[in-house]
């Protein structure tokens, strides 16, 4: 055995040994996610109505992986890796993407703000988002039809750097630059983004702006691209285009246990020599929200939308949507909320079809961003969803 003063000698040394090894950063990882999925009536797809599970309605269903590592002097280190499933069949909700919502990596600083880079959602999103039917509503049954000013998150953009500015006394400032990687053309595909946001007390305000440019190359809106967006009834004859820029602003006011909402949005679909049509199409987009919270667990939001497209492109009736949603929530615990949805649009007047200039066909109902690829086949269309969501 070993005497008192040998051991001493030893842990002594030890700790010396220790003392010479460098402090390791606080470092994190969390596992994220949300299961959501409803049973889903729709009263006109394509001609015929249908019951099925439909997945991601209160939430989108994904997992991820979040982290961060304190770098020291108020720095950190993060990164945010999201996939989106389809929870009914177990495939990814992009086929070929892994992290198909979010992927990227950057440094945050409490003073100077946080650069990211990856795949990210745009400031103009991030922004006036949460203050529109997409978030009060459900972005399922309350975006603006068809997602067409992409409020809710429909579209996500490649080989992105973003910089975020801190908090300064309720003010945000938001800017993205996406790079094409085209060799030679370094124009072409390029995505621009930028946003502020303000919150104070009981009002919250954002304003943002997003131009997604093709490539040129092609007569659809180019895969190589940085940015991707939904296709639907409402837009699928401007695909084509060179560009497509957004601008839009959002507000929520809040009066005890009641959130009122406005927002307008504008798009614009801009030709160029690939194009399938020739003059710039124009969506306004007018809507007004307002929740209520019955009890801490208990709540019921309630929207209209007013969506008005331009004459343009041999069109002389231009089309017109308005959509009404209601949503209703009771949460059954701090994770599990059962809900339900109902939303009706009712379309009028003309648009292009997906060949562009030259079709002129009449406008088709889209509900939310729920049905893009199944719209009616008559001038109105009926959802309703019951469901339940867990997050973890």
């Amino acid at each position: 055995m070993k005497s008192s003063f040998t051991l001493k000698k030893t842990l002594f040394a030890a700790g010396a040994a220790l003392a010479t090894v460098p402090a390791w950063a606080q470092s994190s990882v969390t596992l994220y996610g949300v299961v959501d999925d409803a049973i889903t009536y729709v009263n006109n797809q394509k001609g015929s109505s249908n019951v099925y599970l439909r997945q991601g309605n209160l939430y989108a269903s994904k997992f991820g992986f979040r982290g961060s590592e304190d770098l020291g002097g108020g720095t950190k280190a993060i990164f945010d890796l999201q996939a989106g499933f389809d929870l009914n069949t177990g495939a990814a909700s992009t086929s070929g993407l892994i992290f198909n919502r979010q992927s990227y990596v950057g440094l945050q600083n409490t003073r100077y703000g946080t650069v990211t880079a990856g795949r990210q959602y745009t400031p103009y999103y991030l922004m006036v988002g949460p203050l529109t039917g997409s978030n009060w509503l459900t972005g399922a049954t309350g975006a603006h039809p068809g997602d067409i000013d992409g409020l809710d998150t429909t579209i996500r953009i490649n080989n992105s750097v973003t910089y975020t500015s801190p908090n300064y006394y309720g003010l945000t400032a938001s800017m993205m630059y996406a790079f094409s990687g085209i060799a030679g053309s370094m124009g072409k595909g390029q995505t621009w983004s930028g946003a502020v946001s303000y919150a104070n007390g009981p009002l919250s305000l954002g304003a943002g702006y997003l131009r997604m440019n093709n490539t040129g190359l092609t007569s659809s809106f180019d895969t190589a691209a940085t940015a991707s967006f939904s296709t639907s009834a409402v837009n699928q004859g401007y695909v084509s285009a060179k560009a497509v820029q957004h601008i839009a602003t959002a507000g929520n006011y809040t009066l005890g246990n009641l959130t009122l909402g406005l927002s307008y949005s504008n798009v614009q679909y801009l030709p160029g020599g690939f194009s399938l049509f020739k003059n710039t199409a124009v969506f306004n987009t007018y809507a007004a929200l307002a929740d209520y919270r019955f009890t801490p667990a208990f709540d019921v939001a309630g929207g209209f939308s007013y969506t008005a497209a331009s004459k343009a492109n041999g069109i002389t009736s231009a089309a017109r949507y308005e959509q009404y949603s209601l949503r209703e929530s009771y949460r059954l615990s701090k994770r599990t909320t059962l809900y339900s949805t109902q939303a009706y649009q009712h379309a009028s007047g003309n648009t292009l079809g997906k060949s562009g200039a030259g079709n002129i066909i009449a406008a088709a109902p889209d509900v939310g961003d729920s049905q893009s690829s199944t719209w009616s086949s008559t001038q109105g269309q009926f959802v309703a969803m019951f469901g339940v969501a867990v997050t973890f």
